[in-house]
């Protein structure tokens, strides 16, 4: 088959199923955006909220109910990030308790589901016990965040495969670069826009991770595969990793088993991470963090032990020159 030929087949048969791709990896958890198994506490007395319990768990999995004593429970269980807000009942009405640094989105669609599943009539009486901060009311900014940081590994991993950096010269590029992006970000968002809050340094160090995670998993992978792991990294952290991250919603928030693949990846890993030490003090960070470093230690091992092999194996040899054919006489 001629040279041309091949090429026009490869455009017309890659090009459609690439975006075909595309548009299932991020218009398929949009359209299909609803609560799986989203914690939620009811707290009061048991004779109150038996039949509210009930009602949720009515819902066909759409939440995962957890009973407290009272609100001083429930708001701590909030707190320690073990549910996304909680109802409260008692003999005055009923307060739900919403955290919008959690998840603006689920804190809206708790409201709707509180009005709806109380008795007619009751009064109800909403707190925000973990507000977005001043500067990032309804989340936006911490949302689209995100989508920065995986461009950061992305080109970060790419930069160190086409400069051919290798050794320790790469994870000193890669652990160096990302620490300034991690701090670049952290003046971004915390100190100039106000969108984060929580200690500076621990957003800084987190959005750093992130990236680094991100720039060791696309080396890692060129290391193992050659150019083409440039390409399965930009697909694991932009292609899957960005819409499956739950950041502008919540991983509950996505069809499974998006919502679970999406915390094994480092950009849904990074959101999540990023959540917990801005807002939450660094509650349920413990496993997105070690998501993080798993991807952080697996790309900057394949990165070394490649660079080992190779030293080890030498310089590869080269095909003596070939002399030029003597001139015929004439």
């Amino acid at each position: 088959m001629p040279s041309q030929t091949r090429k026009l087949i490869t455009v017309l048969v890659a090009l459609p199923l690439a975006i075909t791709f595309i548009l299932w990896a991020f218009a398929w958890p949009v359209a299909r955006t609803a609560p799986h198994d989203l914690p939620l506490g009811v707290a009061g007395p048991a004779e109150a909220t038996a039949p509210v319990v009930a009602g949720l768990d009515a819902r066909g999995g759409a939440f995962e109910v957890h009973t407290y004593p009272d609100a001083e429970a429930a708001t701590a269980a909030i707190g320690n990030r073990d549910v996304y807000g909680a109802l409260v009942l008692g003999p005055r009405g009923a307060e739900l308790l919403t955290a919008s640094a959690a998840s603006p989105s689920v804190a809206q669609l708790l409201e709707q589901v509180a009005a709806q599943g109380l008795p007619e009539g009751t009064e109800l009486t909403v707190t925000d016990v973990v507000p977005t901060p001043a500067g990032d009311p309804r989340g936006a900014v911490f949302g689209v965040s995100v989508l920065p940081m995986a461009m950061a590994g992305i080109a970060l991993g790419a930069l160190v495969t086409l400069l051919r950096l290798r050794g320790r010269y790469a994870i000193a590029a890669l652990i160096g670069t990302a620490a300034l992006v991690g701090v670049a970000g952290a003046l971004i968002g915390h100190s100039w826009l106000g969108a984060m809050a929580g200690n500076w340094w621990t957003v800084a160090a987190s959005l750093g991770l992130m990236a680094l995670a991100g720039g060791a998993t696309v080396a890692g992978l060129a290391a193992l595969l050659g150019p083409r792991g440039i390409g399965a990294g930009a697909v694991l952290l932009m292609m899957l990793g960005n819409p499956w991250s739950g950041a502008t919603s919540a991983p509950e928030m996505l069809p499974s088993p998006v919502g679970t693949l999406g915390q094994l990846l480092p950009t849904g890993s990074g959101a999540t991470l990023l959540r917990d030490v801005a807002f939450f003090d660094g509650a349920g960070a413990a496993y997105p963090l070690a998501v993080l470093m798993t991807w952080t230690v697996a790309g900057l091992a394949a990165v070394a032990v490649v660079h080992h092999r190779r030293r080890r194996g030498g310089p590869v040899a080269e095909a003596p020159p070939v002399s030029p054919a003597p001139a015929m006489a004439r």
